[in-house]
């Protein structure tokens, strides 16, 4: 079995040619690039900005195009990543002026994730625009998360932008388990939610999710153009570990094995793009983790040799025609791996959002069967997720 496997998973990918760019982004305009639909919002009224590197008004900063329309921006708010979107995944964020435009950016990553009362004593409106990935542990939803909780409890109106999710065609995964709640899992969601920041952002209003189930003053501008079933090439990297369209697309299943002992590809210039470890047993396939500066500093097996599988010929009509997370790569790795004992980390079960899914690998299910496991809940999922949707939907 476990070479049958491996033969699919090889000759799959040399069947495929590489990346295809088949996005509309042509067709579509996002929250952030509609003005007028969102300026007599700001108009006389103190504003913060959430926002980082990916918030562009065509390919201008939405920073810098609200200044030259003489919004009163006061400060800038930055999520994981930082203001530029310049550091690595898990790194410290300080509070900083920003060099660019002399506003003060403050850091909801690190200690603090939410803003305080003192933050936002001089603010009518927070304008909140980063692009998503549609993923659980993407943690700009939960970035989000707190700043509606900070605008409920302070009084302060939020205007989401709204972006394309460009994983946005599917929903897939287990269901949280709101007792593992974390900042890479906060909400009751699969693990891929199928919705767009803002639609998401109606969904934690309208399901009362913050906390003492209170609600902000909430404005989506929504994109125009877009369908689920639209497919969305990113104009930028999101983060500096998904460089690229495949590493987007490849997110929501080689996420997963940041809970193992596998590497991932981060220190290369391909993360989220192949999966390995240096006692993979073949050795077709090798590369070595290094510190990249603002990227990886201590990727995991930094500076050893890895073996294992290249995900990158998969083009974007495999992820567009399969619509689920692939658990096969990860069952593969697993029934592979030199020492099971060790295969899994504490981390898994938190990514994951429920120690059910470890449980079934353990045990040897397949794919298939632990998918049937998630299907209940999808449908009751999904028949929510209908309430908040802003476009027409992929089914």
């Amino acid at each position: 079995m476990k070479a049958t496997l491996y033969i699919k998973i090889l000759l799959a990918a040399s069947l495929l040619a590489p990346l295809i760019a088949i996005g509309q982004n042509s067709l579509i305009r996002t929250g952030a690039q509609q003005t007028e639909a969102y300026l007599p919002l700001l108009t006389g009224k103190r504003i913060a900005i959430v926002a980082n590197h990916s918030s562009l008004v065509v390919g201008k900063h939405l920073v810098d195009t609200l200044l030259s329309l003489k919004v009163n921006i006061k400060k800038i708010f930055s999520p994981e990543h930082g203001f530029r979107g310049q550091e690595e995944a898990g790194a410290l964020i300080n509070n900083h002026i920003d060099s660019i435009t002399g506003l003060p950016v403050i850091s909801l990553y690190g200690n603090k994730k939410k803003p305080l009362a003192k933050d936002l004593k001089d603010i009518d409106v927070i304008v909140f625009d980063l692009q998503d990935v549609g993923v659980r542990y993407y943690t700009y939803i939960s970035t989000m998360h707190y700043v509606m909780e900070a605008c409920a409890e302070n009084n302060v109106a939020l205007v989401v932008l709204d972006r394309p999710n460009p994983n946005g065609f599917f929903v897939d995964g287990p269901m949280l388990d709101t007792t593992k709640r974390s900042f890479v899992g906060m909400h009751p969601v699969p693990l891929v939610h199928g919705l767009t920041i803002g639609e998401f952002a109606q969904m934690i209003n309208g399901e009362k999710w913050l906390s003492n189930g209170v609600t902000c003053t909430l404005s989506v501008i929504p994109c125009a153009g877009y369908s689920h079933s639209a497919t969305y090439q990113l104009p930028v990297k999101p983060s500096p570990n998904l460089p690229n369209q495949t590493s987007v697309y490849l997110y929501p299943s080689l996420g997963l094995f940041e809970g193992t002992s596998y590497s991932i590809g981060r220190g290369t210039s391909f993360p989220f793009q192949v999966f390995g470890h240096p006692k993979f047993p073949d050795k077709t396939f090798k590369f070595t983790p290094k510190s990249i500066a603002g990227v990886s500093k201590n990727p995991p097996h930094k500076g050893k040799v890895c073996y294992g599988v290249d995900l990158r010929m998969y083009n974007e009509s495999y992820f567009i025609n399969l619509k689920s997370i692939n658990l096969e790569w990860l069952i593969f790795a697993y029934n592979l791996s030199h020492d099971k004992s060790t295969f899994f980390n504490s981390f898994f079960n938190t990514l994951a959002g429920t120690p059910v899914l470890r449980q079934q690998i353990e045990s040897g299910m397949d794919a298939e069967s632990i998918r049937a496991t998630w299907a209940a809940d999808i449908a009751t999922f999904k028949s929510t997720r209908n309430k908040y949707l802003l476009y027409p939907d992929f089914e």
